[in-house]
């Protein structure tokens, strides 16, 4: 013991002489203890447009909206095919993708080409929000501390802002040779972004076209320059907007969201509404979009879904064929097949020149059907209810015999004008991405699809719209307040948004 207290004392002795030599006379001296060496710091740009990217697949694969546009139909819980409310958060997207594309803009660090990148992919995920809840925060969001209560931006306001943001980044892309890393959806191909971000702008001008229609308005002004831009629109499958799951632990964004959907439950089918359609266009495309043909009638109730699943065996057709919603299955945000239907449609509209609607249209449909990999009926195209030129459409779809008729035997995908030949085609090639068929069908009609009759919300109708969500209204209640002011008939699923109106 007496040998330890000595060694002691001497350590005392020589680090006390130390501290004498060194100057060391505070525990800060020392540094942050507390501070990982090895942490990062400073911002991977390349890094945050991996993490953006690899939300994509999570606005494509939506079961709510899914529903709303009648692709699929609920076989068990049937709460939000009758419309419950659909109170949802967008903070998810505000702090996940949406923050990881700001800090790419904000940071002197990346370069033109990831900074370009990041405001396509932000005014992807922006119009996404917008179309699901009207106005949101934009122009004072995304600044962190800087701004908690940040105002609701205006519709129109940010649609003027993503047709600037997609115009100037292709400008940017073709100014510099820096390479893209980080880039999971086109490997850094510059070509291949130009091209998704024309056709963006295509999409999203035509969402306008009810709500700003003229010529030499804003809306067909950035069509128009998206039509015609010598960069190009997507207009092969090989250069579709899409992005390949490689695989990984069950549940995680590393495999397809389909395929994780059913890994572990059962209760979502393809439509019979969306069967209905493809037999009577005579389409083959319901060998990708179903595992089988029978069709789930939309919009039972718990009792009758549960009745018409044992009606057939539990033999109805689930989402997808097996094939196509494998675990590295790809999901198609924007493929070619939409992009040509909306140059088509823009044709047809007047807003572009550069070409013929009626062969903008072949071409849009020939590459749906190619998406999945099939090949086209012989006739598809030049005869019956698809010809671009007098084709009638479907009369009739998802009418079922009772007790299973939920849906009113007006519900239909008659086409009487080329115009809706081409938003019916568009509705098809969506297929499964509900937010988009949903938006679509809200500007066009076409399909002309019906609510359940057993519908549970007040207006018994189908929803226009998301309600804003519960964290909205605790953190920034004042802001909000003003949005809703600005809903005809207030915070509900039946109010329109902005372009809808």
């Amino acid at each position: 013991m007496k040998n330890i207290k000595i060694n002691l004392k001497t350590l005392v002795a020589l680090i006390a002489s130390a501290s004498l030599i060194t100057g060391c006379a505070k525990i800060s001296d020392f540094g942050d203890t507390n501070q990982n060496p090895d942490a990062v710091t400073l911002p991977v740009p390349s890094a945050l447009i991996t993490s953006a990217e690899s939300s994509l697949p999570g606005f494509s694969s939506s079961t709510i909206t899914f529903l709303y546009c009648q692709y699929g139909a609920e076989t068990q819980y049937t709460d939000a095919s009758l419309y419950s409310l659909p109170q949802f958060e967008s903070t998810g997207t505000y702090v996940g993708p949406l923050m990881d594309l700001q800090v790419i803009l904000n940071t002197p660090l990346a370069t033109v080409h990831e900074k370009a990148v990041a405001k396509i992919l932000k005014s992807y995920y922006i119009m996404r929000v917008t179309d699901r809840w009207g106005d949101v925060p934009y122009s004072e969001a995304l600044q962190g501390a800087g701004n908690l209560a940040p105002k609701y931006d205006m519709q129109e306001d940010i649609y003027k802002a993503m047709f600037t943001d997609l115009a100037d980044a292709i400008t940017e892309l073709g100014t510099v040779s820096a390479p893209l890393k980080g880039d999971i959806v086109y490997g850094g191909n510059v070509a291949k972004w130009k091209k998704a971000a024309n056709s963006i702008r295509l999409i999203a001008s035509l969402r306008l076209s009810k709500k700003v229609p003229a010529i030499g308005g804003y809306a067909q002004m950035a069509f128009e320059a998206a039509a015609t831009d010598p960069n190009g629109i997507i207009a092969s499958n090989a250069d579709n907007f899409s992005l390949t799951h490689p695989g990984g632990p069950q549940g995680s964004v590393f495999q397809n969201p389909w395929y994780r959907l059913y890994f572990a439950r059962d209760d979502y089918a393809i439509s019979k509404t969306m069967t209905d359609c493809l037999t009577g266009l005579g389409d083959n495309r319901g060998t990708a979009f179903g595992s089988n043909g029978i069709g789930f009638p939309y919009g039972l109730t718990r009792d009758l879904a549960i009745s018409f699943t044992n009606s057939v065996g539990n033999g109805h057709g689930r989402v997808l064929a097996v094939s196509k919603r494998g675990e590295l299955s790809n999901i198609v945000m924007i493929g070619a097949a939409q992009s040509l239907l909306a140059w088509a449609e823009g044709l047809q509209l007047g807003w572009a020149s550069n070409g013929t609607a009626k062969a903008a249209y072949d071409a849009g449909v020939a590459a749906s059907f190619g998406q999945w990999g099939l090949t086209m009926p012989a006739t598809y195209l030049t005869t019956g209810p698809a010809n671009f030129t007098s084709g009638s459409g479907v009369a009739a779809i998802g009418q079922n015999a009772a007790p299973w008729d939920a849906v009113p035997a007006a519900q239909n995908a008659a086409t009487s004008t080329p115009l809706k030949r081409i938003q019916l085609q568009r509705w098809l090639a969506a297929y499964p991405d509900g937010d988009e068929g949903w938006a679509e069908w809200r500007r066009t009609g076409v399909p002309d699809l019906r609510p359940s009759r057993f519908a549970t919300n007040t207006g018994g109708q189908i929803p226009r719209r998301y309600v804003y969500g519960s964290n909205e209204a605790a953190t920034n209640p004042a802001q909000l307040a003003i949005a809703v002011g600005r809903l005809t008939g207030g915070d509900t699923q039946d109010a329109k948004i902005w372009w809808d109106q």
